[in-house]
C-alpha cells in the first residue's frame, strides 16, 4: 500500500472525526433538540454509527502505518481479527430524516469506510493470489505422482 494513499485517509478520517465529534456532541444540539422523541433516538444512534465506521476506518489505517513502518509484517496485519470492521449499517430513509449536517456526516462516513473496505479486500485477495515456496512445491509433488 502506498504511504500516501494511506496518510491521506489517515488525515480525511481525523478530520471527519472532528467534525462528527464537534457536531454529536455540541453543534447539532440545536437540530437534536428540534427533533421529535424517535427521531433523537435515531440521532443518537447514527452518531454511534459514524463514530464506530471511523474508529474502524482509523484502526485499519493505524496497522497500515505500522506495517510501512516495519512494526508490523504484513501477513500479521492480515490476520482476520486487523483486518477493518464491518460497518453498521443505515438504511435511507433514516438518513433523509436527519438533519441536513448530520446527514453530510453519515454519507461522508459510510463512504470513507467503502473506499477503505476495497483497500482492505485488495490487499487480502493480493496475499492469497501469492503463492508461497511450500505451496508451490506441495503442487508439483502433486503433479509428479
Amino acid at each position: 500500500m502506498q504511504r500516501r494513499v494511506i496518510d491521506t485517509l489517515y488525515i480525511d478520517a481525523m478530520v471527519l472525526a472532528d467534525e462528527a465529534r464537534s457536531y454529536f456532541d455540541e453543534g447539532g444540539r440545536a437540530d437534536r433538540e428540534a427533533l421529535d422523541p424517535l427521531a433523537r433516538v435515531s440521532f443518537s444512534c447514527e452518531s454511534l454509527k459514524v463514530t464506530t465506521r471511523l474508529m474502524h476506518v482509523i484502526a485499519w489505517l493505524l496497522t497500515q502505518r505500522a506495517v510501512d513502518a516495519g512494526e508490523m509484517a504484513l501477513r500479521e496485519a492480515l490476520d482476520e481479527s486487523r483486518r477493518l470492521g464491518t460497518a453498521p449499517t443505515t438504511e435511507g430513509a433514516v438518513i433523509h430524516s436527519m438533519p441536513a449536517v448530520a446527514q453530510t456526516l453519515i454519507w461522508a462516513s459510510i463512504d470513507l469506510h467503502r473506499r477503505v473496505a476495497r483497500l482492505d479486500q485488495i490487499q487480502a485477495d493480493e496475499i492469497e493470489s501469492f503463492e508461497s515456496p511450500v505451496r508451490t512445491m506441495q503442487d508439483r509433488l502433486a503433479l509428479a505422482f
